[in-house]
């Protein structure tokens, strides 16, 4: 009987020391350890991450607030640096999926869920936002570019500017030059509508006008698109140093503008449709550039 007992207690601490073993050496998480927990709105931080949104530009430092998992993994893997990341409360999978990816730098803040909302432009917050410093280009930068730029004239809409961008890297032209009048590309919307093309497509602001007579310089011929009057796309040629103006949403481009291009390039589309949107016609635009520069 003593055997008996003895041999179910040896038995017993076998699996209470193989459960310990268990507990012991199964991960801890790391989200605890390394964010640091802020309460207040009037943390350094957390008033430039909302200022930085509100005004849709750079902050003094030159960092740009961005907001999304998959926004700020596309900034990871763009190479840019983190001035800081920022999470909800309740976004708990996201900071253990991020965490890893940040370097150790870099400062990682854990924000209750209503002062994270109140620093974060969307209706309904991703639960992860992020100053990022964007790697910036210079209008000479552009101009010494093989190829083909993209000119906005006065495109208002977020969406627009950011397809634009997207296509722009899809089709592999040179950068973009953002004309007056044309929505910040640090704008949130921008941004999330370029899915990351705006941390690698090279963009400088410039006066359209006036950088023209700076492009033909360079060797560039300036061709500017328009919804109705114009050579046909598939007339036009977009092979070597090319330049293309894309108007915005109503207005288009301006006469004194389209008085100082080579040609005009008008896309072909239903008598039933009135015009483009900026973003679909640049993208049409850049896919026949593409096409034949590479024929």
């Amino acid at each position: 009987m003593v055997k008996a007992l003895s041999r179910i207690a040896s038995s017993m601490l076998v699996r209470v020391g193989k459960m310990a073993d268990k507990t012991a050496s199964k991960p801890v998480g790391t989200t605890p350890q390394r964010l640091r927990r802020i309460e207040g709105k009037h943390n350094a931080l957390v008033k430039e991450l909302r200022q930085a949104f509100a005004r849709a530009e750079l902050t003094t430092d030159g960092y740009c607030a961005i907001e999304g998992l998959r926004i700020i993994e596309e900034a990871i893997r763009s190479g840019l640096r983190f001035r800081a990341v920022f999470f909800s409360e309740s976004a708990g999978p996201k900071a253990e999926r991020l965490l890893p990816q940040i370097g150790a730098h870099v400062e990682t803040l854990m924000l209750p869920d209503k002062l994270f909302a109140g620093a974060v432009p969307s209706e309904t917050p991703q639960g992860v936002a992020a100053l990022v410093r964007l790697r910036e280009s210079s209008v000479d930068t552009l101009l010494e570019k093989p190829g083909l730029l993209i000119g906005i004239a006065g495109v208002q809409d977020p969406g627009n500017l950011g397809t634009i961008l997207r296509s722009t890297e899809a089709f592999e032209a040179g950068g973009v030059l953002l004309g007056e009048g044309t929505v910040s590309p640090f704008n949130s919307k921008v941004v999330r509508a370029s899915a990351g093309s705006v941390f690698r497509v090279p963009a400088a602001r410039v006066k359209l006008a006036e950088i023209i007579p700076r492009l033909r310089e360079h060797g560039f011929r300036v061709l500017a698109t328009s919804s109705h009057k114009g050579i046909p796309l598939e007339q036009a040629n977009f092979t070597g140093q090319v330049a293309v103006l894309v108007g915005s949403e109503g207005a288009g481009i301006g006469r004194e503008l389209l008085a100082k291009v080579d040609d005009v390039v008008a896309i072909p589309h239903s008598p039933k449709v009135e015009s483009l949107n900026a973003g679909v016609a640049a993208s049409i635009v850049l896919y026949e550039a593409a096409r034949q520069r590479k024929s």
